[in-house]
């Protein structure tokens, strides 16, 4: 594809050389570059790929498009006044516009974002749709899991992505949009069929993410201008305020009398050792009882958000009833079969906040004893492990004190952290420094009734040390733990 065919439709302030050179490669990390390639200068946070011009020529690049002005270039040149829009709306382009040939599903919020698209995704694929998805936890075109290193990818590795789910046969995707990725223009050029907002909690205020709680919400908002219809919780504090940006179609969802899709006469539930909620649910597709594999009053907020995504995209209710009852996020309240009268969890809650919320959640699904393991990430701030050791003491029957990602630091100066939070609780509590060790004897000595919950690292299949990084899966080791156990006799083949 030629270079003006690229640019087309974005304002060019200066440019240069012969612009009908022809393009087969894009990319804005100059290592990368050769020849054919266009090299994009998008200026970051911490270096500028101006910087990098340089490299890139020498690397043989055919082209460059820049932002600031510069001076003895040899190769053709655009200038435009944003290269991060330059960047999007060149791969957009270059890739045929693949969001447009997809049932493109976004959702931004503080929370849920991460349990929301699993469960949409689930649902479609209830109703035989192939579904692809692009998130915190990890990247899905069909069979294949590719684990993620940011929410929402640069411009140009998000168009391969959506174009290597249309190659691949997928007819639709579902995607997390973080307020950076709207705010940088990740996402320019992408077309949305639904645009969906979950809530807004005070978190990103940075110098390098937003100034204020004004400007992180005007970044989310974003999304609602590359839209068609739109999907907004009708009971967060912001609804007034976020409404009133929605120039398309709206739908809401929530609790309240008045949202378009809402839940009543909600009730724990477990079914066959899934923890979860029954809900009788109104829509404007769907009337009835719906059970979802996840507990919590949160997570019937996050179905309803999937629900609603789901409806407008022409599901049927069995495939939402299917979808909803066999979610199963990575390390997002994610149960381990055990086959055995007792459960186990897995969930990423890293801090005293999501921990409390996790285990006042649980609570009311166990019978027998409430175990907690954790640890907690070095290089972070100590204030947490004292933090999380009170809450573990104040809500678990007992706290296992193992180690999570210790970094540069000691893990028993970690641990020793925590026991200063714990100590005055006067819980109980051992301390197994080893976490696969912690695990498997957790694990060997629990009993009928009890649960067993294994937090902080959630998702994460690895475990950093100060001299090495190693292959570790909470969810993992705890299966590979349960089934080194003695065969249970006459077990109830629903339990797991």
């Amino acid at each position: 594809m030629q270079l003006r065919e690229l640019c087309a439709g974005l304002e060019i302030l200066e440019s240069g050389g012969d612009l009908s050179v022809e393009i087969d490669s894009i990319v804005y990390d100059s290592r990368k570059a050769r020849q054919g390639s266009l090299f994009v200068c998008v200026e970051g946070y911490v270096t500028d790929g101006h910087q990098y011009v340089p490299q890139a020529l020498q690397q043989g690049a055919s082209a460059i498009m820049l932002q600031k002005p510069a001076g003895g270039l040899t190769v053709p040149w655009v200038r435009v006044a944003d290269t991060r829009r330059g960047l999007a709306h060149a791969a957009d382009r270059f890739f045929g516009h693949p969001s447009g040939k997809l049932d493109l599903i976004g959702l931004t919020g503080t929370k849920g974002k991460t349990t929301a698209t699993y469960m949409i995704r689930a649902i479609l694929a209830a109703a035989g749709r192939r579904a692809g998805l692009i998130g915190t936890v990890a990247n899905i075109i069909g069979g294949e899991v590719t684990y993620a290193s940011r929410t929402t990818p640069e411009s140009y590795d998000l168009q391969a992505l959506l174009d290597e789910m249309v190659n691949r046969g997928m007819d639709s995707c579902v995607m997390e949009v973080s307020s950076q990725g709207l705010m940088l223009d990740r996402v320019y050029g992408c077309e949305f069929a639904t645009g969906a907002f979950t809530n807004l909690y005070h978190d990103h205020i940075g110098p390098r993410e937003h100034a204020s709680m004004d400007e992180y919400l005007a970044a989310k908002l974003l999304l609602f201008s590359r839209c068609r219809q739109a999907v907004v919780n009708r009971d967060i504090n912001c609804f007034a305020q976020v409404r009133a940006a929605v120039r398309v179609p709206c739908l809401t969802y929530g609790l309240s009398a008045d949202a378009d899709v809402r839940a009543a006469s909600l009730e724990k539930s477990v079914d066959c050792q899934r923890v979860g909620t029954r809900f009788i649910l109104s829509s404007p597709w769907y009337e009835g009882e719906v059970f979802i594999g996840m507990p919590g009053r949160f997570n019937v907020y996050n179905a309803l958000a999937a629900i609603a995504c789901a409806g407008l995209a022409g599901t049927p209710f069995s495939a939402v009833r299917l979808g909803l009852a066999e979610i199963n996020v990575p390390g997002r309240v994610q149960p381990v079969p055990t086959g055995r009268p007792f459960q186990v969890i897995v969930d990423y809650a890293h801090n005293a906040a999501s921990l409390e919320n996790l285990l006042t959640t649980l609570r009311e699904y166990v019978s027998g004893r409430l175990i907690v393991i954790f640890g907690n990430g070095g290089d972070r701030a100590r204030s947490r492990r004292f933090e999380m050791g009170e809450t573990a003491g104040r809500l678990a029957d007992l706290t296992v004190i193992t180690s999570d990602n210790p970094r540069t630091e000691d893990p028993l100066a970690i641990i020793q952290d925590i026991i200063t939070g714990i100590t005055p609780t006067r819980a109980p509590y051992l301390v197994i420094p080893d976490r696969r060790e912690a695990i498997e004897k957790t694990i060997s000595e629990a009993r009928a009734g009890d649960m067993i919950v294994i937090a902080g690292k959630g998702h994460e299949n690895y475990q950093i040390f100060k001299d090495r990084t190693i292959h570790f899966d909470d969810a993992e080791t705890a299966a590979a733990a349960l089934a080194a156990l003695e065969a249970p006799r006459g077990s109830d083949p629903c339990l797991g």
